[in-house]
């Protein structure tokens, strides 16, 4: 049974940028989330997508982090959100408007983090 959307510790003026750096496993379920919402399998086989099966979660290890990121405030679950044919103990979430703009400054840092590591030729600069 899904539960109440969570009252997060965070004020109304907390920043994005103040919830940073994020986990590595949390930014790829912000991104998986930023898709659409999802079931903790569904993110799961995404991440295991996206990383060509590199980043295989242990369903205990993935839930830990959904947990937090719903305690912060970056998503949430949807009510009564139902696929035909879906198991009925699945919880959908989704990605919070709080947490699309954490997200985001998550993206901006990384990207500066790869600017950096281009300017002093650790990696060869990205082609757009």
């Amino acid at each position: 049974m899904a539960s109440a959307p969570s009252s997060a510790p965070r004020s109304a003026s907390t920043r994005p940028e103040a919830m940073l750096p994020l986990k590595s496993v949390e930014t790829l379920i912000l991104t998986m989330l930023a898709g659409g919402d999802r079931h903790g399998y569904g993110i799961r086989q995404d991440i295991l997508d996206h990383s060509h099966g590199q980043v295989e979660l242990e369903a205990g290890n993935l839930y830990r982090h959904m947990r937090r990121l719903e305690s912060r405030g970056l998503i949430e679950p949807v009510p009564h959100r139902r696929d035909s044919g879906d198991d009925e103990r699945r919880i959908y979430h989704t990605l919070t408007p709080f947490g699309r703009r954490v997200l985001a400054a998550e993206m901006l840092r990384l990207r500066a983090l790869v600017r950096l590591a281009e300017a002093r030729r650790i990696i060869a600069p990205g082609r757009v």
